[in-house]
């Protein structure tokens, strides 16, 4: 079980920037439980969870959900396992608990995913 650990929340203003990271417990990618996977989900009060964005730890690829493009960037460091999710020109209607994810999936299903950070509040005011 990979233990993850959330950080970089915090209330901004409309078209302001924030940077979330995830930090894990354990490498994603290793020789011995093979490749984690690692993907971003946002909760709104009373709203489902919802996909944001996932990198694909081997090569670094990335996907996002429609409401993401060109305004967030997931990334990651190489040397400490990192997972950063870079968002900028936020909008009130990303508001809510952002979360992250690993798995050994490639999709983008919340229930695929087994390890999960306890999430961070994100607030854009108008």
């Amino acid at each position: 079980q990979v233990r993850l650990l959330e950080s970089g929340g915090g209330s901004v203003q409309t078209g302001g920037s924030l940077r979330l990271s995830c930090a894990a417990s354990l490498r994603f990618r290793s020789a011995s439980r093979g490749i984690y996977n690692v993907a971003w989900f946002r909760q709104a009060p009373g709203k489902d969870r919802e996909f944001v964005a996932r990198i694909m730890v081997l090569d670094g690829s990335t996907y996002y959900a429609e409401s993401a493009l060109g305004r967030f960037a997931v990334s990651q460091d190489n040397a400490d396992g990192t997972v950063t999710l870079q968002m900028n020109n936020l909008k009130p209607e990303d508001t809510g608990v952002y979360y992250c994810a690993a798995g050994a999936t490639t999709d983008i299903q919340s229930r695929s995913y087994t390890d999960w950070g306890k999430g961070t509040q994100v607030t854009v005011s108008s």
